[in-house]
């Protein structure tokens, strides 16, 4: 078999024989803006597909990890630090780029809309919130992409609680049902919901309420995070 590497001179780098391709992260951003899921999309400001929508990403550089080189991408290209972070799937279609065989690691991301302001910068023109039912074509492969986020995410939701990722500390049982009725895209009987997430004994009740319209004031509640982690040791099996 022939080798995949010369011997370079000591305290050189290898050179390879075959070309590599080159590798990229594309990072899906998902929002809840007045009940309804979004998704955080940049305009490019270069070729290919200058002018055109797509997903917030760029090449891997050779000194970062691939979870570091996607915050990278989204704190470059959209001002958004310190988000819930998942690596997706990967995607290496020979042709998904016209510039050279590139091989993308997709993440996904659940921010709070209130807590992060979308800014463009670097290669961005722009940064904006689409509903994801209603986005524009997009470049490369990103509405494959895209499409296989939203699954994982409906998919998760029901046995993970990533849903509280989508809300602010504290919010009222409407609040989080709306999460679930727009990720999953369908309504949800009210009492069914409520007597699910009750029985879970996760949701802490503040003394504190919220008004909604001309409806009376709501109970507050928060997510209690270090709760889940210790029942999930035991066996906990979440499902909504």
């Amino acid at each position: 078999m022939k080798p995949l590497t010369t011997q370079a001179p000591p305290g050189a780098k290898y050179i390879y024989e075959y070309p590599r391709a080159a590798l990229t992260v594309d990072c899906v951003v998902f929002g809840l803006d007045e009940g309804e899921l979004k998704v955080l999309l940049i305009e490019r400001a270069l070729d290919p597909f200058r002018g055109q929508w797509a997903l917030p990403g760029g090449f891997v550089r050779v000194e970062e990890t691939l979870e570091a080189a996607a915050r990278r991408e989204l704190e470059e290209e959209a001002g958004l630090r310190e988000v819930y972070l998942e690596q997706l799937f990967t995607f290496g279609a020979v042709d998904r780029d016209s510039r050279e065989r590139v091989v993308s690691v997709a993440y996904y991301a659940l921010v709070k809309r209130a807590a992060h302001a979308a800014r463009p910068d670097t290669d961005a023109r722009d940064a904006r919130w689409f509903p994801v039912a209603a986005v524009p074509p997009l470049a490369f492969d990103h509405e494959q992409i895209l499409a296989t986020a939203l699954a994982r995410l409906q998919g998760k939701l029901r046995y993970q609680p990533v849903g509280f990722e989508l809300l602010p500390p504290k919010f009222t049982l409407s609040q989080l049902q709306h999460v679930y009725e727009a990720v999953l895209g369908t309504p949800l009987d009210k009492r069914n919901f409520r007597k699910k997430v009750l029985g879970l004994n996760l949701l802490v009740p503040l003394n504190e309420t919220q008004m909604a319209g001309r409806h009376r004031p709501a109970q507050l509640f928060r997510f209690d995070a270090e709760k889940y982690e210790q029942l999930k040791q035991r066996g906990l099996h979440f499902e909504i």
